[in-house]
């Protein structure tokens, strides 16, 4: 079976949304496997910036660039060649989606069609990821984790582009690469690491009042979501489409990359006070307007069994290890902002190792005898 370490070497890979936060771990990753990375996305969301920080700019082909445009990105693609394409470009913050509905809407969703527009004009595409979100479910607020065969929805702005690039993936994928590339979709829970500076993130909300030594501000502590380190989601993306590279039928369709079930999903309180507990100092207060906040899921959770069972892929860190490392990357960003590369690059190989000891299938050991 194939490995990451030989699935990405000299493969060409495009990715869209490269210069946000997941997208740079994301691109960082498969830097370090061998891949040859074109990313696509406008300038980096936020100042600073893990793109910036490590540098990704002068280290892949960097365009600079709208998912809107569609006749830009089929070029950029064309100009590409890739065999793998991860989109992960998106609007991406739930609160911003209320004040700016129709960029949400019209960057979620027709972004989305002009991804697998792009890929399906691109005969050397053999595999396509579509990232969304675990907001994509219709979400009752029911006490069972949602499945992959569990219905779109979404009651806010955010979560119904996510349902929607769900549905248009899903229609693009009957419709039009029955003889083409495999495309799959992914949904994961919400992402922690190192690295994001993003607004009305409750991590970057931690790191940056620490550091400015001011109480955090939670807007929801009650609100209950899967949490998990940026790495177990991505290992997920990587690993299926290593796996629709092999044999695409089989692993077309939707799957969800979540927390192990032995790690419960947790409260906002309960990271933010691990957080602290970890950065060594703080505290956190409720925000005076609380009953005020824009319509937000009060619980949230996806079962990833579909993913263990056929894919055998499972979680490697969890929650607690996962704030834990998230908390000590931005404390030691704080300290010294050059180690952010280094930083990233030690968790890079402290998961995979990880991932080895575990017995995970997508782990190798390079030469050194330690993964990379």
């Amino acid at each position: 079976m194939s490995t990451l370490a030989d699935s990405y070497a000299a493969r060409r890979v495009f990715v869209t949304g490269h210069t946000g936060f997941k997208g740079a771990w994301l691109a960082e990753w498969l830097g370090t496997l061998g891949a040859e990375v074109t990313g696509y996305a406008l300038d980096p969301p936020t100042r600073p910036s893990l793109f910036e920080a490590l540098d990704l700019g002068s280290r892949l082909r960097h365009v600079v660039a709208d998912v809107r445009d569609r006749d830009r990105l089929a070029a950029e693609v064309q100009a590409s060649q890739p065999s793998v394409i991860f989109h992960l470009a998106a609007q991406a913050i739930v609160r911003r989606a209320y004040a700016e509905p129709h960029e949400t809407f019209e960057t979620n969703v027709m972004g989305t069609v002009n991804v697998l527009e792009a890929a399906r004009a691109c005969p050397s595409v053999r595999a396509v990821v579509i990232v969304t979100s675990d907001k994509c479910y219709e979400n009752h607020e029911g006490d069972r984790a949602f499945r992959e065969t569990d219905p779109m929805g979404g009651r806010d702005p955010y979560s119904a582009s996510k349902g929607c690039a769900e549905l248009v993936t899903a229609a693009y994928r009957d419709s039009f690469f029955a003889g083409g590339a495999a495309v799959a979709s992914v949904r994961a829970g919400n992402v922690i690491g190192g690295g994001d500076w993003a607004a009305d993130r409750i991590i970057p909300d931690c790191a940056r009042s620490l550091a400015a030594g001011d109480p955090v501000v939670v807007r929801n502590p009650d609100a209950v979501r899967p949490w998990q380190h940026v790495l177990e989601p991505l290992s997920g993306y990587l690993w299926l489409a290593a796996l629709l590279l092999r044999d695409g039928r089989r692993y077309e369709g939707p799957w969800n990359f979540g927390p192990g079930d032995h790690d419960a999903d947790r409260p906002v309180r309960w990271v933010v006070e691990r957080f602290l507990e970890e950065w060594g100092s703080g505290s956190w207060t409720a925000p005076a307007d609380s009953g005020l906040q824009p319509q937000e899921a009060h619980g949230l959770s996806v079962d990833s069994a579909k993913a263990r069972d056929q894919l055998w892929w499972a979680p490697v860190w969890d929650t607690q290890t996962a704030v834990r490392r998230t908390a000590s990357w931005y404390r030691e960003y704080h300290r010294t902002p050059a180690s952010a590369r280094a930083l990233v690059e030690d968790h890079l190989r402290a998961y995979q190792d990880d991932a080895l000891a575990a017995g995970l299938p997508w782990a190798v050991p390079d030469e050194r005898g330690s993964n990379t």
